[in-house]
């Protein structure tokens, strides 16, 4: 009689989740015993964050419970933080147990990379997680009602967000359809407020786009209210502001840092060589050191024909995730493997309400056609895990 693989599954972002779903389907019983490890018993959909951040939407919409995701009789799920990973020794120790592996499938998701900067740890929020999130929004309404005790800070109602990426353009573009109703609500003259997006490179919005959907997205959001400070990066933060490396300082009551992300460190620190806190993966996503631990998402780098990294975004991890619970399927039936491919479906990136810009492969698109297609891609990755219902649940008309 054999016995059961034993697979362990660590994250429940897009990469962990994806694995987890893709394997109850297409694992027969008793081929393999599956275990799913989150500190929250929730999934929440990273990129729907900015929306909760700016108060455009309800934190509840970017997250959904794990328990209605999962078929719990295939996959055993724990509401538990990892503390250490013991890959010699096939192991996962959690704050409150140990679990033994055949294989491992981290997908612990990403941190926030600074790059050094002094005080953006201490003084910068982050659209990380829906906590995080939750706190952005309240900070913002604190911020109008503090001006409204003292209205000679203008300070107060000055909002930096650090990084034009696909994050920071897609909360500004929220942010700045959120201030005037907040102007409404507290009584505030719009022209007080300012929004600006700090970025390093020399052009906003996600790398990747033609020079003229970047062009006509810039202009969306200019004429929302946002204020660019382009190939002037971020050199220091403090409690009252922001300093750009061309000597100019931002006195803000508010500073979001949007500008990078790096893998779980505790990746690192468990003994696999990594770039940046990202594990070199092989084809098939396996560790170089360790061919029984699968990487995916944030987690994992993975390069492109001309050697460079792939951008680490949901659209890989689902597609990664999908790779390796194949294959895991595969190493249960003594089957193949099959090397990752990616296939890049293009972008799609929200200018606010309304408005987006996008490339599909190589098709360009705009204004309400790519904010209708921006929710299509939304729609679809709820209806990947969690089928018709969950989409019908979870869409909203805005």
């Amino acid at each position: 009689m054999t016995t059961a693989l034993k697979i362990v599954i660590i994250g429940a972002g897009y990469g962990g989740l994806v694995t987890a779903i893709k394997l109850q389907r297409h694992l027969k019983n008793n081929e393999a015993e599956v275990t799913l490890v989150n500190k929250h018993d929730y999934h929440y959909i990273t990129t729907h964050l900015h929306m909760p951040a700016a108060g455009t939407d309800h934190h509840e919409n970017a997250r959904v419970k794990i328990s209605e995701l999962i078929n719990e009789e295939k996959i055993n799920f724990i509401k538990s933080t990892v503390v250490q990973i013991k890959p010699e020794q096939k192991e996962v120790v959690l704050e409150d147990r140990v679990l033994s592996y055949d294989y491992l499938v981290a997908g612990l998701g990403s941190e926030t990379e600074t790059f050094g900067i002094p005080g953006l740890e201490e003084h910068a929020m982050t659209i990380r997680s829906i906590n995080s999130v939750r706190l952005i929004h309240q900070h913002i309404k604190y911020m109008f009602a503090k001006y409204k005790v003292n209205p000679s800070r203008t300070d107060y109602l000055t909002f930096v967000v650090g990084g034009a990426g696909f994050t920071g353009t897609e909360f500004v573009g929220e942010l700045a359809d959120r201030i005037p109703v907040l102007c409404e609500d507290f009584g505030v003259d719009p022209s007080i407020v300012k929004i600006y997006n700090v970025e390093a490179a020399p052009h906003a919005l996600p790398p990747g786009l033609p020079g003229d959907l970047v062009e006509y997205g810039m202009d969306v959001l200019r004429r929302k209210g946002v204020i660019y400070k382009l190939s002037s990066p971020i050199k220091q933060c403090t409690d009252e502001g922001v300093m750009l490396a061309d000597g100019e300082f931002i006195k803000a009551g508010t500073v979001i840092w949007s500008g990078g992300i790096r893998g779980n460190r505790l990746l690192e620190q468990s003994g696999f060589e990594t770039i940046r806190g990202r594990v070199k993966v092989d084809p098939y996503l396996r560790s170089l050191q360790y061919r029984n631990v699968f990487v995916t998402g944030d987690c994992a780098v993975v390069f492109d024909p001309d050697g460079r990294p792939f951008p680490a975004n949901a659209q890989i991890a689902v597609q990664q995730a999908c790779n390796v619970a194949r294959n895991l399927v595969y190493i249960t039936r003594n089957e193949p493997l099959e090397p990752f491919v990616y296939d890049y479906k293009g972008t799609v990136a929200s200018l606010g309400k309304g408005e987006a810009v996008g490339l599909l492969k190589t098709i360009k698109i705009k204004g309400r056609i790519a904010a209708l297609m921006k929710k299509v891609i939304d729609a679809r990755y709820l209806f990947v895990i969690g089928g018709l219902p969950l989409v019908i649940r979870k869409t909203s008309i805005r």
